[in-house]
């Protein structure tokens, strides 16, 4: 199994207003995406892969995610689109929906731990995926 979270520095939405200057990297970054989803092609392939991005351009690049989670399903109450491309799993059924829901990754202070900050997957989410996919 593989569960890759690649940057999403040159491919999220949030990020378009710089597109225009790196077509070059997001290009790169859209092809390592597609090779990730592809690697369970073939007889030594990976029987089940799961990616996950937020909302940007790897949609219309390649094909749309499978499913749209946000952290507000998994126990946290924050507000983040977060997509999950699959092979050969099922969606991920919420295990804790919260009440409370804050925007607070988008209204996140600049600084330089802001990127790596944005980036963090939230705990019930990585536990949904480790309980509901890791007997596969």
């Amino acid at each position: 199994m593989l569960i890759a979270f690649p940057p999403c520095t040159y491919v999220a939405v949030s990020g378009a207003r710089w597109f225009k200057n790196r077509m070059g990297l997001q290009h790169a970054a859209l092809e390592f995406m597609r090779d990730i989803l592809e690697s369970h092609i073939g007889p030594k392939g990976i029987p089940h892969i799961a990616m996950e991005n937020p909302v940007g351009v790897f949609s219309t690049y390649w094909r749309k995610p499978d499913q749209i989670i946000q952290p507000w399903q998994f126990g946290h109450g924050e507000t983040k689109a977060t997509c999950l491309w699959l092979e050969n799993l099922p969606l991920l059924v919420p295990t804790n929906i919260v009440a409370g829901r804050a925007n607070n990754i988008h209204r996140m202070a600049p600084g330089p731990e802001r990127p790596r900050n944005r980036s963090v997957t939230f705990q019930g989410i990585a536990d949904a995926m480790a309980e509901q996919w890791g007997a596969l």
